[in-house]
């Protein structure tokens, strides 16, 4: 059984993500007439009030996936110089939760962001410069490169594209939002394998 905050994947009209919104918001893009197509499995299935002419029920049936009129900006995302936000919540769900140096995987309080070439050697605050590292592994390698503190990254940063960067701040994200989103991932993308 589904909860109420169970997030909607909004689209514009190609396709493309746009952002996550709850299911007050899809029911409003719906009354406004906004929403153009819905796909994906039913989520919700909300009862309004009862027509006194004809005594029936409203309803308004609210699919995992809503595609939208009018411009969002999408296209601005698909440039090849679009970097999304950076956050630590982000990269740590870029990551899966696990310390790119000793591979154990840790709940965010325990995790912190590592700059793979330190910010004292010229390194700089971007995606592909950082790595999720629990606090003991930061601590060690303090402010040095993996290679001078003798510790191996076990996998390489990558700055994610739009529909990587949608899928990182989801909650709960479903199967049919997910195969949605990973058609949009490249196809050399670190997350495809989370998909499965």
């Amino acid at each position: 059984m589904l909860h109420l905050s169970q997030q909607v994947l909004r689209t514009d009209l190609s396709g493309m993500p746009l952002e996550w919104v709850d299911y007050r918001s899809a029911a409003r893009l719906y009354c406004l007439g906004q929403v153009a197509y819905a796909c994906g499995n039913r989520l919700f299935l909300l009862h309004g009030g009862v027509n006194a002419a004809t005594k029936h029920r409203s309803t308004l049936e609210i699919n995992s996936i809503i595609a939208t009129h009018g411009t969002h900006h999408a296209m601005s995302k698909l440039k090849e110089d679009y970097t999304p936000p950076l956050s630590n919540r982000t990269l740590f769900q870029r990551d899966g939760h696990i310390c790119l140096y000793c591979g154990g995987q840790f709940s965010p309080r325990h995790l912190s962001r590592d700059h793979v070439r330190p910010i004292s050697l010229g390194g700089e605050d971007q995606w592909n410069n950082l790595v999720t590292a629990c606090v003991r592994c930061n601590n060690f390698k303090a402010g040095r490169t993996p290679e001078a503190a003798g510790m191996e990254l076990l996998a390489v940063p990558f700055t994610p594209n739009h529909a990587e960067y949608i899928f990182l701040m989801g909650r709960n994200v479903l199967a049919d939002q997910m195969e949605f989103l990973g058609a949009h991932f490249p196809r050399s993308s670190p997350l495809l394998c989370r998909l499965g």
